[in-house]
């Protein structure tokens, strides 16, 4: 019986200590886990979220659905889901490091029973005629009616120790599933790669834009300066008439006082009123072409502010993506843990 004994304890220390292994190489794998769980994905994830918002501010046509935006949010949705999946095993791995402890707890105390029943065991072996402690006993009673087989004992036994196995097996396996999970950060390496090359994509678009804009409102400037000449002369030009203007309508003025049979049509009085006519006409020409100019003056100067309220877009966009995002996203690791 010592012997058997003996044996089932040896059986349950070699379990103890496997166990125990288990336990500790688990505790190991939970706290990966919580640093996977904190740095490898929440730190990621609020700098995904973090640019999303910024690009909020983007302004009236730059603030697009384009392919940073759709990287960004596809980047979100990835960190969330290893955020949930490495949440889940952990639950799995905390439950299994409870039930490993348990049946620790379980071994160590069949393994104190069986100590206590060898101790008993060897000292009723010494036990002899002559041995001091001998003595009639009291209430011995009839045999208990639980008392268990040799087989249940043994059956027993042999539960505790496969139950333990089953356990170990099992954190075991969730080990390498913690493992596999760890691993797989490709996804996520992969997913900001892609953003990444997008928000590269879109700042060379919009500094390319933002520089045909400026070279645009260049033009146009040069066309201002050129219209507000062409205004200048036109002025001037009008100016000029004035004073023959004044010259030919006195003539005909005077003219106009004749008296009586001297007050005739004569060529010099229709040459007077040609003139009149004709400076006249030429100052209407250049009045219409000054009020052209004017309008298309009036026009270049609103494309003007249109193309500089255009590029004050872009170079917003810029400090989104550029420097904002960038600077921010300069700062993701994702490591192996």
């Amino acid at each position: 019986r010592i012997d058997d004994i003996d044996h089932w304890e040896d059986e349950l220390d070699r379990k103890l200590n496997e166990t125990g292994n288990e336990i500790d190489q688990l505790k190991v794998y939970i706290n990966r886990m919580d640093k996977a769980i904190e740095s490898g994905t929440q730190e990621p994830l609020h700098i995904a979220q973090a640019c999303l918002s910024y690009r909020d501010d983007r302004q009236a046509i730059d603030l697009v659905y384009d392919d940073a935006q759709q990287e960004l949010i596809k980047e979100e949705e990835v960190h969330h889901g290893v955020a949930a999946l490495l949440q889940k095993t952990m639950e799995q791995a905390k439950e299994q490091l409870r039930l490993n402890r348990k049946v620790k707890n379980a071994l160590e105390m069949d393994a104190l029973k069986k100590r206590g029943a060898r101790d008993i065991d060897e000292t009723c072996a010494d036990l002899a005629i002559s041995s001091p402690e001998i003595a009639f006993q009291k209430s011995l009673g009839s045999p208990d009616p639980d008392c268990i087989t040799p087989e249940d004992w043994k059956n027993y036994c042999n539960d505790l120790i496969q139950g333990a196995d089953k356990q170990r097996q099992n954190s075991a396996d969730i080990r390498s599933l913690i493992d596999a999970i760890l691993q797989q950060t490709y996804d996520q390496k992969q997913q900001i790669e892609m953003t990444n090359r997008a928000i590269k994509r879109r700042i060379e678009e919009t500094r390319l834009a933002k520089g045909k804009l400026e070279e645009h409102v260049s033009r146009v400037l040069g066309e201002i300066s050129k219209m507000e000449d062409t205004i200048m002369n036109m002025k001037l030009a009008i100016a000029e008439k004035e004073a023959p203007l004044k010259l030919a309508e006195t003539r005909l003025a005077m003219r106009n006082q004749r008296k009586d049979i001297e007050k005739c049509c004569d060529p010099a009085q229709f040459k007077a009123r040609e003139e009149v006519d004709r400076i006249k006409k030429d100052i209407l020409k250049l009045q219409c072409r000054l009020a052209d100019c004017q309008d298309s003056l009036k026009g270049l100067c609103r494309r003007q502010l249109d193309l500089e309220d255009d590029i004050q877009i872009k170079a917003n966009t810029l400090f989104v993506d550029e420097v904002q995002m960038q600077g921010l996203r300069k700062s993701i690791i994702i490591n192996s843990y």
